[in-house]
């Protein structure tokens, strides 16, 4: 009986540890968002996402690189999947959505990643045939509503006429690399958490040097002033080394459906961020979005 509640007990800490971790990564996120869409008139999309993980991965390097040496037989055993990871979540995903805000709103980009838990259990239902009960499959349903509402901006005319944002599909795109993403992180080589995130933003790296030295030839090079460099420091730091790894190791403490649904925690602090610092205006849709997400989020943990 005392065993029984002592595990019971463990089993308490290490859910709150992996919920804490999991609100954090949200955060960040948010944040990313907002700073993105706050400096399209500085940075080009590809050098920001370029420059971002350059840095994490060179501040990363020096704390990390015993493990790295102790790690690399397993990089190269798994070079296939290491690689995916690295271009789904690292290159493409953020690539992506710092092209998007370009051409739409910070709270739209926000709202739509709120599709991703349900991309991610239907990932995992078509691929690893993983169940869902009802409950939990009317809970994904509301979620994608939710998100559709947004992508709608509340006008089915926009369904109908095709006329969609650009920015808003190419956030639904980046949201699906990133749903690949979590789904596969189960097949993950056993290595040293510290050390998969400084592989990943490395091969990360690799991926978009050779879109970087496309943009910088098309376009003028952006110039190093202030305010772009702190912007990279900042979103090299929270919303990449301190966001994945709590974001990870959450997956990797509850289960990708689950910490799934964590992303719908995205809008709310984006949402806020957003009204608060680039006068952004939440519409009724906005509202209306945002509480088939809470609605469907509350019934999937049921």
């Amino acid at each position: 009986m005392i065993f029984s509640d002592m595990v019971k007990r463990n089993k308490r800490i290490v859910s709150g540890l992996a919920y804490l971790l999991l609100v954090i990564a949200p955060l960040c996120w948010a944040a990313n968002v907002v700073l993105a869409r706050g400096v399209i008139h500085i940075i080009a999309p590809v050098s920001f996402a370029f420059w971002r993980w350059l840095i994490a991965f060179l501040i990363l390097l020096p704390f990390t690189w015993s493990h790295i040496k102790q790690d690399w037989q397993a990089v190269i055993q798994h070079w296939k999947v290491m690689a995916a990871l690295s271009i789904l979540g690292i290159s493409g995903f953020n690539t992506l959505l710092y092209t998007a805000v370009h051409t739409t709103t910070a709270i739209n980009v926000a709202l739509i990643q709120t599709a991703m838990p349900s991309m991610i259990i239907l990932i995992s239902r078509l691929f690893f045939h993983e169940r869902i009960s009802k409950t939990q499959f009317v809970g994904v349903v509301c979620c994608l509503l939710g998100a559709c509402l947004v992508v709608l901006r509340g006008n089915l005319h926009t369904f109908l006429k095709l006329s969609f944002v650009k920015g808003d599909l190419l956030m639904l795109t980046a949201v699906f690399l990133y749903a690949l993403y979590c789904v596969l992180l189960r097949k993950r080589p056993r290595m040293h958490p510290m050390s998969f995130l400084t592989y990943i933003f490395g091969i990360g790296v690799l991926g978009l040097l050779p879109l970087y030295v496309w943009e910088t030839a098309a376009l003028d090079p952006f110039a190093f002033t202030r305010d772009a460099v702190l912007s990279i420091l900042f979103v090299a730091v929270f919303p990449s080394i301190i966001a994945y790894f709590c974001w990870n190791r959450g997956i990797e403490m509850i289960g990708a459906n689950r910490a799934g649904l964590f992303i719908n925690l995205v809008p709310v602090f984006a949402s806020i961020m957003a009204i608060y610092w680039l006068n952004e205006s939440l519409e009724i849709f906005h509202v209306a979005g945002m509480a088939l997400i809470f609605g469907g989020m509350i019934l999937f943990n049921r």
